[in-house]
């Protein structure tokens, strides 16, 4: 399977800058409890039942968190940055729903851009202690885009993928918590496929399979920050109230947010203090 028919051969993700990764090695910050929401996506491939079961779980919350619609949502039309970032890559895919315009570097950068202006709309709402809901964060952007750079070559993508959240990390803060919602591909396809009213092409179905073992791949490299749910084991009922018990327990125990590339002095963007500040 070759989605770069027509393109430049795989590249490979830069490393970050110089400067960036000094900042990344400096001695970590003394923790300090935070005011602070949860920044928690939601993430998975297509078809799996992300909205439903979300849709779900918050109806039982009495204090639902915000939520920021993903890449694939309609709704997602509000003028700014983002939209018109987003409407380019879908005029250039020519309609992929997986948003393939085949120039997957160029692609992956403007999709890390999305995700920083994403987290720049949400920062006032995460200072006023609210929790978000981020549909597809980096790790999407990861695992879809380390598909197309290295297609038919499974070790490679998760090599990528994992870089790609790396290198993401030093322009925004990755989710405190990603909830992975897994499911049978087949099923999967179905359920897209009902929905959307469009037949997948081989192609769109292979890459679609692919990603969902990417996904779960990619979640087992972090155990400390990937809730997953397989709904192959877990009914939808049960599922909806996982989720919601992952959502009240993100909310606990939130270390300050600094931009990634400051050191441990800078204060956080969401109360202010510094390390040096700690009261403990």
């Amino acid at each position: 399977m070759d989605h770069l028919t027509g393109t430049s051969p795989p590249a490979t993700v830069p490393a970050p800058p110089t400067a960036l990764l000094e900042s990344r090695d400096a001695p970590a910050a003394t923790t300090v409890r935070c005011g602070r929401g949860a920044l928690i996506a939601i993430d998975g491939v297509t078809g799996v039942g992300k909205t439903y079961l979300t849709g779900h779980a918050l109806d039982g919350l009495t204090d639902p968190p915000l939520t920021l619609a993903g890449f694939s949502q309609p709704a997602r039309t509000a003028p700014g940055l983002g939209t018109g970032l987003l409407r380019a890559l879908r005029d250039a895919s020519g309609g992929d729903p997986f948003l393939r315009g085949g120039t997957p570097l160029a692609e992956t950068l403007t999709l890390l851009a999305i995700k920083r202006h994403d987290f720049d709309l949400v920062l006032p709402r995460l200072a006023l202690g609210r929790a978000v809901l981020e549909g597809r964060s980096v790790d999407t952007t990861a695992v879809c885009q380390a598909l197309l750079l290295h297609p038919g070559d499974p070790g490679a993508a998760l090599d990528t993928a994992t870089a790609l959240l790396s290198l993401a990390s030093f322009y925004r803060r990755p989710p405190d918590l990603t909830i992975l919602i897994t499911d049978d591909p087949v099923h999967a396809i179905t359920r897209t496929q009902h929905r959307d009213h469009y037949v997948l092409t081989r192609d769109q179905a292979a890459y679609l399979r692919d990603a969902s073992t990417l996904y779960e791949q990619l979640a087992a490299t972090d155990p400390a920050r990937y809730r997953v749910l397989d709904r192959r084991v877990t009914g939808a009922r049960e599922a909806a109230e996982q989720i919601r018990t992952w959502i009240t327990d993100a909310a606990t125990g939130l270390p300050c947010l600094r931009e990634p590339w400051t050191g441990p002095a800078a204060p956080c963007l969401c109360c202010g203090h510094t390390s040096e500040r700690d009261p403990a």
